[in-house]
């Protein structure tokens, strides 16, 4: 198990650093299945796994770069501390089944949504490109 938690950390850590991710998306699942948590301690543990380094990391790598908006960053903190905290008052009372059910539909409506969105810039792109050929 602890091999496996490693490599969890591991693949996650990869996917936050390339995709911008907050890990949540990749961890709560593995937990899940690979691991074999209930959804509430899945959700609970991968809190607790991204707390200290989801940003450290990758926050260096992109501030050298000058990619970081540190006062649209401080905003976004403070909202999200206090969503987070009202968002895990309601989250503790709804059932594990439910709760996975949300979680997995969240999953599937961002996953649609990024999808569809490149799909329109696609072809946006290619129609740029067939008007400045004629």
């Amino acid at each position: 198990m602890t091999l496996l938690a490693i490599l969890i950390g591991l693949a996650v850590g990869l996917l936050v650093g390339i995709f911008g991710i907050g890990g949540g998306p990749v961890v709560v699942p593995a937990l899940v299945y690979l691991l074999g948590m209930e959804q509430h301690l899945a959700q609970g543990t991968s809190l607790f796994i991204l707390l200290p380094p989801i940003g450290l990391g990758a926050l260096l790598t992109y501030s050298k770069r000058g990619d970081v908006d540190l006062r649209a960053g401080i905003v976004c903190a403070l909202g999200m501390l206090a969503g987070g905290y009202f968002g895990s008052l309601f989250a503790v009372s709804v059932p594990s089944n439910a709760l996975q059910r949300a979680f997995g539909f969240f999953l599937l409506l961002s996953a649609f949504l990024l999808w569809w969105k490149s799909r329109r810039e696609a072809a946006a792109t290619a129609a740029q490109g067939n008007n400045s050929r004629a």
